[in-house]
């Protein structure tokens, strides 16, 4: 192995493989994760130059051992956690999978926020520096680490929680549920980024698809976790057409589909099917369907949006939300109409509403406006939602959308 980049690929696979054989032998999550943390960056220091050693999974153990038994100030506290590891099985003789699924039900604790879940994955599992996570969240070094240090002593102070529960036991599908939602909001910020001047960060969706990957490994037999994979591959596989050669936003129906990595949808659609008579739907598997209709069609006319439109009903009552209705109020407008898709929105966006005033309210409501043929009302909702998206990108997009209607109405001649 040689190379730069093989040893940081090498230390993020065995970050989280170490690091659960030191929890699961000390126990103190805090304390073993910056010992781990200390063994990545010893390694990182001196394999590129010494290279990598035989066994990098035993020296990076044995360093972190060495690091935390240096953290522990009492020679009592040292004589107990030796004799502890003495009393332990050797190392590997637990899969390394048994304990990547176990960080990543701790770091995805319901006590924690999603925020917080998602920035102590990255870093524990992910094995990404304090740095980078920071990096991927736009804040400074010290407010991430002290997010995430925040988010380690919310998890000690919760309980042990180190075992992960077996499936199908009391809050095993709880705690998968916490897994796949904090990898879906990871992706999610990833793919379309909510902030800033980037459309999207694919280190972080990449980081997510990782992880997905991983689970999915671990637990080939569970649909949804299936179901998220297969939704992740489907939708990174437009990423390559969403923006265009000056780094702006193309919508779904602009895409030049050839664009798409087919490879990947290849692998998404595969994987959904092997979904199929494993229970009822969940949420991820009817996204996911919903991502491999779009993707089925060659051209955006070639949609079928009453099978989309049916999937977004069937999402609702699975898994409702305003965000979801929001969703649907295209696929309405598609089979239905614009004027169906109007008074879905209206009922959606009431004063109360935890939608109202978003942009992404005001920006579909501008598109159906805009197929009704109502461009001056749908020039004042473009604005808006232009005014009230904190990204770059797609306010680019919203301005110089509302800039051509409002030129095309200007130049468009007067036949009353």
């Amino acid at each position: 192995m040689s190379g730069l980049h093989s040893v940081e690929d090498l230390l993020r696979s065995l970050a989280p493989q170490v690091l659960g054989v030191l929890v699961r032998r000390m126990g103190d999550f805090d304390a073993c994760e910056d010992a781990v943390q200390e063994a990545l960056i010893a390694a990182a220091r001196h394999w590129p130059e010494d290279g990598v050693p035989g066994n990098p999974r035993g020296w990076l153990l044995q360093t972190a051992t060495r690091r935390y038994i240096d953290q522990v100030r009492s020679e009592q506290a040292r004589q107990r956690r030796e004799e502890r590891l003495a009393q332990e099985p050797a190392a590997g003789s637990v899969p390394a999978d048994d304990d990547t699924l176990m960080l990543l039900f701790m770091c995805c604790h319901p006590a924690l926020t999603p925020a917080s879940a998602i920035a102590l994955t990255l870093r524990a599992v992910g094995g990404l520096a304090t740095s980078e996570v920071a990096g991927a969240y736009l804040v400074p070094e010290a407010t991430m680490a002290q997010r995430i240090s925040r988010a380690k002593q919310r998890v000690k102070a919760a309980g042990p929680g180190l075992e992960v529960p077996e499936p199908g036991a009391k809050g095993w599908a709880a705690r998968l549920r916490s897994v796949l939602h904090v990898l879906y909001l990871m992706f999610n910020e990833g793919y379309a980024t909510t902030c800033g001047p980037a459309l999207h960060r694919a280190d972080l969706s990449g980081e997510a698809i990782r992880l997905a990957r991983q689970v999915h490994r671990i637990l080939p037999g569970e649909a949804e976790a299936t179901g998220l994979l297969a939704l992740m591959l489907l939708t990174e596989a437009r990423r390559p057409a969403r923006t265009s050669t000056d780094g702006d936003l193309v919508p779904l129906t602009e895409q030049d589909r050839t664009r798409w990595d087919r490879r990947l949808i290849g692998e998404g659609a595969a994987l959904l099917a092997t979904t199929i008579g494993g229970g009822p739907p969940g949420e991820y598997r009817l996204q996911a369907a919903i991502a491999a209709v779009h993707d089925d069609a060659a051209h955006a006319e070639d949609t079928d949006w009453p099978q989309i439109l049916g999937l977004y009903g069937l999402l609702e009552h699975v898994a409702g939300s305003p965000v979801v209705t929001l969703n649907r109020t295209v696929a309405v407008a598609m089979v239905d109409g614009p004027g169906a898709a109007l008074a879905l929105l209206d009922e959606l966006d009431t004063d109360n509403g935890p939608l109202h005033g978003h942009h992404r309210v005001h920006a579909v409501r501008a598109h159906l406006l805009e197929m009704a043929g109502d461009i001056p009302s749908a020039l004042v909702h473009y604005r808006a939602a232009a005014a009230r998206t904190t990204s770059t990108p797609e306010q680019r997009y919203l301005t110089a959308k509302a800039a051509r209607l409002h030129h095309h109405t200007r130049t468009r001649p007067n036949f009353d």
